[in-house]
């Protein structure tokens, strides 16, 4: 297979996928309306969400970037300076937070998705556990790997600015969200251009494992 198709093939196969992933976080939205309140607390929902981000990992691992020296395509690679990155992670962290967070202020959005808990429940911290496990850690590193990892690389070659609106907006409709989805995008528009400026996927991951966690703990702080 020539390079160009082999490209295109990839391409194809990235599109299908966060495509599904949009269409089916919808449907699921539409259908099934928001989470139990208390899905935070169940082991049940932890070990699905991991089960669903490890399959989604092998299938852009293995499917879409099999064959492929994962360092440069998922950006799996130490940023060239790491303290320049730390001012990278620190800044995009904050650009989420003040950007994200007026937007979802403004449109009421901070509740649309339903799953931070109002209140925080000791007997229960184990399974609060696991959900921040998957929440704050194996979800914004299976995400990065598909959005700023290959998602930027496949679309690359249609320049700089076409990968970060693309993969941003993919992201934020990713999560299958209505009120938020302009928020979301700025989260996307945000780590991608970190993923840019310091030619790694990890900064990014740091800055969603970072959001991810802070969202969680507020939560059941407040």
């Amino acid at each position: 297979m020539s390079e160009d198709r082999s490209w295109g093939a990839r391409l194809t196969g990235w599109l299908f996928l966060v495509g599904a992933l949009a269409t089916l976080a919808y449907r699921s939205r539409v259908s099934g309306g928001k989470p139990e309140s208390d899905a935070l607390y169940r082991y049940s929902t932890a070990v699905g969400s991991i089960v669903i981000y490890l399959i989604l990992l092998g299938i852009v691992v293995y499917g879409i970037g099999g064959g492929l020296q994962r360092a440069e395509f998922f950006a799996l690679r130490r940023p060239g300076s790491w303290p320049r990155a730390l001012g990278w992670i620190a800044g995009g962290y904050l650009a989420i937070f003040v950007g994200a967070g007026l937007l979802l202020v403004a449109l009421d959005a901070g509740d649309e998705q339903g799953l931070t808990s109002d209140e925080w429940d000791s007997s229960r911290a184990g399974a609060y556990a696991a959900n921040f496990l998957a929440v704050a850690v194996v979800g914004p590193v299976v995400e990065e790997l598909v959005y700023r990892g290959a998602g930027m690389s496949l679309l690359s070659r249609f320049g700089a600015p076409v990968a970060v609106i693309a993969t941003s907006l993919a992201f934020g409709l990713g999560h299958g969200l209505l009120l938020a989805l302009p928020a979301l995008v700025v989260f996307g528009l945000v780590t991608a251009v970190v993923r840019l400026r310091t030619d790694s996927v990890y900064p990014c991951m740091a800055i969603h494992c970072l959001f991810n966690a802070t969202s969680l703990i507020v939560s059941v702080a407040t």
